[in-house]
């Protein structure tokens, strides 16, 4: 009984990670081409039943750590600076590494969401965090994949890709900005000076914390696995 259960798990589990090539690709063309419908998306999503929830996307969550981990494994074909290559202390585990970028870039949509709730002055806890932290999951996925382009391309040796990385970012912070933009115009009903204001502060916040971040992992998690 227990080896029929077994199957059975390993039977969905080959489904479920299989369904990703089918769904991971439709889920990111719709948070990258409508950002406020897949938002609005992810809230409905939750009053559903838990087997019924994101049925023909990937959930949130998920999406964003798929994201960071193609990201990651695309880092691995570009040429790296050996200064770089040499300082970097995470790149020799990849585990640490994605659980950094994880908790680094997871500061953006909680920052958003954090900013949301405290616009509508309602009060922070897990049940209330939980709708806008999943909505901004899809909108932070493809930021995090051109930041991630971004880092790689200024990492290479003798400022090869220099240009192409100030484009990506360019293009990384104008793409979320008028996402965030638009989504706080319309959540909380805001002219465009505030809505814009509520994301630089919500943007420079995340900013902040997630350097701080990265520069603690970057210390701490080799010493911790020494």
């Amino acid at each position: 009984m227990d080896f029929m259960r077994l199957l059975k798990s390993l039977e969905e589990l080959l489904y479920e990670l299989v369904s990703w090539l089918v769904f991971y690709p439709l889920t990111f063309w719709r948070a990258l081409t409508r950002p406020l419908s897949m938002i609005r998306y992810a809230d409905l999503e939750l009053d559903d039943q838990l087997d019924e929830q994101y049925d023909d996307t990937v959930s949130p969550p998920l999406f964003l750590l798929i994201t960071l981990l193609l990201s990651q494994a695309l880092s691995g074909a570009f040429p790296v600076d050996p200064s770089f290559a040499q300082e970097s202390k995470l790149s020799s585990s990849t585990a640490n590494l994605l659980i950094a970028r994880g908790v680094v870039f997871g500061i953006f949509p909680m920052a958003m969401a954090v900013t949301l709730l405290v616009a509508r002055n309602i009060r922070v806890t897990r049940r209330t965090l939980r709708p806008p932290f999943f909505s901004q999951c899809y909108v932070a996925a493809p930021f995090v994949f051109l930041i991630g382009l971004t880092v790689d391309f200024l990492i290479m040796p003798r400022e090869q890709g220099l240009a192409f990385g100030l484009l990506a970012l360019a293009a990384a912070i104008l793409w979320y900005g008028q996402a965030q933009i638009r989504w706080f115009r319309q959540d909380l009903t805001i002219g465009t000076g505030k809505a814009i204001g509520l994301f630089v502060i919500a943007f420079l916040m995340a900013v902040i914390c997630s350097l701080a971040v990265a520069i603690a992992a970057t210390y701490l998690l080799p010493r911790w696995n020494a």
